[in-house]
């Protein structure tokens, strides 16, 4: 499956929730996301520019993998998740894997038009807005979204949380 995605920082969710909520955008759920990122020693994800991804949501684990990117504008890439038990943490661990980044969020999403939209509160660094699509055309009318909520093309953000948490770490 494509999923084709744009991050931007945001100073005050609970306004950009109402400005949701005016829009008539659904809501559809509020979950605290618990994401570890693997990498192994024989294929570097961040030089290939994958990720592989374990993500707990309350008693359910899913695996993701994500592909290399395909735009330099929107995160578009392909993913395939599957839902697992977990014990997937164990068996990537035995096959050389090791867990490179912790990615903590509370995250509350909604659907406006075929897009998916969250607003995300990711611990070490703020709150930011996702809005995710399915095809590729989705990317020109993701970027209206974000300029109705003021958001210009050039505050969006194409690195993953990871990428953003290992930055900041650094500093």
């Amino acid at each position: 499956m494509l999923e084709v995605e744009v991050n931007a920082k945001i100073k005050n969710p609970d306004k950009f929730e109402k400005k949701l909520t005016k829009i008539n955008a659904k809501f559809l759920k509020r979950e605290i996301q618990e994401d570890v990122y693997f990498n192994h020693s024989c294929r570097d994800f961040v030089k290939t520019d994958e990720a592989l991804r374990i993500r707990k949501i309350g008693n359910e684990t899913f695996l993701t993998y994500k592909g290399k990117r395909l735009d330099a504008e929107a995160k578009t890439r392909e993913e395939i998740e599957i839902k697992c038990g977990e014990e997937i943490s164990e068996i990537l661990t035995r096959l050389g894997f090791k867990a490179v980044a912790n990615v903590k969020k509370s995250r509350t999403e909604y659907l406006f038009e075929n897009l998916h939209i969250c607003v995300d509160d990711v611990e070490q660094l703020g709150n930011f807005v996702e809005i995710e699509g399915k095809k590729l055309t989705d990317n020109d009318k993701i970027f209206e979204i974000l300029k109705f909520f003021g958001i210009e093309k050039s505050e969006s953000i194409i690195k993953s949380y990871p990428e953003l948490l290992t930055e900041k770490n650094l500093r």
